[in-house]
């Protein structure tokens, strides 16, 4: 049995394209740093005028935390770099392939 590609992470600490240099990814799972004040986590295609193919809203959390999302089946598909926009989130380290 052979793998379908090689996982790969990245950590951001601020909106952004994420640079991964792919034509195509997919991102498998997102694992962010909250803060104190409610936000969100959102993957564009595109870049930032693109269109928005995963959000998270993230929880307020009292002082800092956590969340991990596992996404299913072989992720979410981007056909162009994933633009990456943290609204109220410390940091977000994602998995892609």
């Amino acid at each position: 049995m052979g793998f379908q590609y090689d996982v790969k992470a990245k950590t951001m600490t601020a909106t952004g394209a994420t640079g991964i240099g792919l034509p195509r990814a997919r991102i498998k799972a997102v694992y962010a740093l909250l803060s104190a004040t409610a936000g969100s986590v959102s993957f564009k295609d595109g870049g930032s005028g693109g269109t928005e193919l995963l959000k998270f809203d993230t929880p307020v959390s009292s002082a800092t935390g956590n969340m991990y999302v596992l996404i299913p089946n072989d992720g979410v598909r981007f056909e162009a770099d994933p633009y990456l926009t943290l609204t109220n989130v410390t940091s977000v380290t994602f998995f892609y392939g």
